[in-house]
């Protein structure tokens, strides 16, 4: 009898241990579950003078996760989002002529960590023999994954953590979610102006500013140049 009770209680504590494994094996894989996102928007922080706002959002679902990132990075994010070729290449350009001329492919981006209010990223690319993970900034990752045209992907633990639900953004983060074509263009000529211009008198502002690497303001007059196409 007393051997029964033994038996009895040594199963309810293995079940237990094992409930209890599953209930956190399942709750870990819930939070390493990678979602996959794209850019929103690319604008000048409201909060940080001098720095963007980069607003990503999840592919299926009304989650937002904005970025703070320098302008540099933003430049060469908008030069790609708008396919300008500038004259020279740019770093993240460099680094793409680089893996290439290795044969390395880039599989996919991943904003990895939140520590501290900081954004972690990593970079997951192959030379079809290993897979390798490079850390970098999230700027600089999406920069380098968008000359890759490779997905940008985070987890569920982080879009939890540091994610807005669109619903409850606030009327100055909804502006930043207008599009990516209508960021980056504080300096420069104004629409008004470049309405007044002719074609031709655009397309030499456009290779003047190209010919300055001022890709803001090439942007803008692009779109002009679009619009009357």
């Amino acid at each position: 009898m007393q051997y029964g009770l033994i038996i009895f209680a040594t199963s309810n504590t293995f079940s237990g241990i094992f409930t209890t494994t599953v209930n956190q094996t399942c709750a870990f894989s819930l939070n390493v579950k990678k979602i996959k996102l794209e850019i929103l928007g690319l604008s000048p922080s409201q909060s940080q003078a001098g720095s963007f706002a980069l607003v990503l959002g999840e592919e299926l679902g009304n989650r937002r996760l904005p970025i703070i990132i320098g302008v540099f990075e933003a430049q060469a994010i908008a030069v790609q989002i708008e396919n300008i070729v500038p004259n020279r290449p740019m770093t993240h350009d460099l680094f793409k002529s680089f893996a290439d001329g290795m044969n390395y492919t880039l599989k996919e981006i991943v904003i990895s960590d939140l520590k501290e209010g900081i954004f972690y990223a990593k970079i997951v690319c192959t030379d079809n023999l290993r897979e390798v993970e490079i850390d970098a900034r999230p700027s600089d990752a999406i920069a380098i994954g968008l000359r890759f045209d490779i997905p940008i992907f985070t987890y569920e633990a982080i879009l939890s953590e540091a994610g807005i639900v669109s619903s409850s953004l606030t009327e100055d983060e909804e502006d930043e979610e207008d599009g990516v074509k209508e960021t980056l263009r504080t300096t420069g000529s104004s629409k008004d102006q470049l309405r007044d211009l002719t074609f031709d008198e655009l397309q030499r502002m456009l290779d003047d500013a190209l010919s300055k690497e001022d890709y803001e303001k090439a942007a803008s007059i692009r779109d002009e140049m679009g619009r009357r196409n």
